[in-house]
């Protein structure tokens, strides 16, 4: 089932079922306030009735003198003395007795008023039984009896059953046609973005976009944002695609080298020099395979591991091995993430720094916690970065103006590294910044077992 015809049936079957409860709850009070307005009817006969034999015992008996109707319904009158014998009776009845033998005895006895419902022949009647006073004629401490069909009220509950199925059927019809050309009319939007989409999937063309809505509602809103992921995986597209073709260019010159020696070897045979070129440009070709397979994994946006690094530790440790770096750094400055991949990190800084520094300079580990953040910076002593060159340092295969050697991916895996890892990476001067998550208390980390 389509959204639309799902909602023009769930309008439908809305509208039927609150017609029908609020139906059902109509038909209850209407059938009681009929019945009751029945009841107090025959109640009024029965009072004037027992007044008439009280004040004029003669009357009673006189034909026709109970047949008169009250409100407009015509009533069925018994008068019993206190025997049960009938005493007078209304014409109405003809020949017919109403039967409440029973009835009539316990209003005699208890002196109680009873009503019930009876049927006579195919005819259904309400009934009430009163007890008369004991005076005045022949019916005196006897009773009545006052009987009503409930044919008319039957038939009105009936037709208001009717009106309220009819009234049903027709507002859910009503409720439906509106629901489907609101439904229609609101999803025409949606339809011309699935045109759209299907175009683009079938032409495959990176440039194209979803047309948008005239009206700035959701649908506008879907579209605005299926336009930014299209614009952002062009991005992405454009970004893989000077990727590969800064690889293929990369690739290009040790590959050359290299089968310019090998046809040397091949013609002349191999020499000590050309053998350690050979190895020099093997080794560089390994370097980057191994630089590119990094940065794909680090870009990949898989989610580090769970694992306490303490960043002022790991900083000592690489500083330590190097006779011509210098660690400064505030103890307890601790991160979550990959300790292996923290410390490529931090080791191609510090490859970094000795590329561009000056060959006799020193090179500063800094390690500090500042507003939540864990900052680790690798400063050398050389010239640094002009502003604009400090925006392209990170980028693949960029490399500085006194760049000596290097495949220009030790930055971009840098940065890729703390992305990964909730930060980022940044330059100033010859300063080279890695910002993480800092963790404020490590006993928060379910990781880390607590000592006293």
């Amino acid at each position: 089932m389509t959204l639309r015809l799902r909602s023009v049936v769930a309008a439908a079957v809305g509208i039927v079922v609150a017609l029908v409860l609020g139906g059902a709850l109509v038909s209850v009070l209407v059938s009681r306030h009929l019945h009751h307005s029945l009841d107090h009817t025959l109640r009024q006969r029965a009072v004037q009735i027992a007044q008439l034999n009280a004040s004029a015992p003669a009357l009673l008996t006189t034909p026709g003198a109970l047949d008169s109707p009250v409100g407009g319904t015509q009533l069925l009158v018994e008068v019993v003395d206190r025997k049960g014998a009938i005493v007078a009776r209304s014409l109405s009845l003809g020949g017919r007795v109403l039967r409440t033998g029973p009835l009539v005895s316990a209003a005699i006895g208890d002196g109680a008023a009873t009503y019930t419902n009876d049927a006579l022949g195919t005819e259904q009647l309400r009934v009430y039984v009163a007890p008369l006073a004991d005076i005045g004629g022949p019916a005196r401490g006897g009773a009545v009896v006052v009987a009503a069909s409930t044919h008319d009220l039957d038939e009105t509950l009936a037709s208001l059953h009717l009106f309220v199925v009819l009234t049903g059927l027709a507002a859910a019809l009503l409720g439906a046609g509106a629901v489907a050309l609101l439904m229609g009319r609101a999803l025409e939007p949606l339809r011309r973005l699935a045109r759209g989409a299907a175009e683009i999937e079938r032409t495959g063309d990176p440039h194209r976009r979803l047309p948008l809505p005239q009206t700035r509602d959701e649908v506008a809103q879907l579209a605005d944002t299926l336009n930014e992921m299209l614009a952002s995986l062009e991005r992405s597209r454009e970004r893989e695609g000077r990727f590969l073709a800064d690889a293929s260019h990369e690739l290009r010159t040790p590959l050359t080298a290299l089968r310019g020696n090998v046809e040397y070897v091949a013609r002349r045979g191999a020499t000590p020099e050309v053998i350690a070129e050979l190895e020099r440009d093997a080794d560089r070709l390994a370097r980057l395979a191994d630089d590119l397979l990094v940065l794909s994994r680090e870009e990949s946006g898989e989610e580090p591991a769970e694992e306490i690094v303490d960043v002022a530790a790991l900083a000592t440790k690489l500083a330590g091995s190097e006779p011509d770096v210098e660690a400064v750094v505030e103890p307890g400055v601790r991160v979550r993430g990959e300790r292996a991949a923290l410390e490529r990190a931090v080791g191609n800084l510090l490859q970094n720094a000795r590329k561009y520094g000056p060959e006799e300079g020193r090179i500063t580990v800094t390690v500090a916690g500042r507003d939540g953040q864990a900052l680790l910076t690798v400063s050398d002593e050389g010239k640094g970065l002009q502003p604009y060159e400090a925006e392209q340092a990170f980028r693949r295969f960029w490399r500085g103006r006194n760049s000596r050697s290097g495949s220009g991916l030790g930055l971009p895996i840098v940065r890729a590294i703390a992305e990964r890892h909730g930060g980022r990476a940044y330059a100033e001067g010859s300063s080279f910044t890695i910002e993480l998550p800092r963790l404020s208390e490590i006993s928060q980390s379910p990781s880390v077992e607590r000592r006293p």
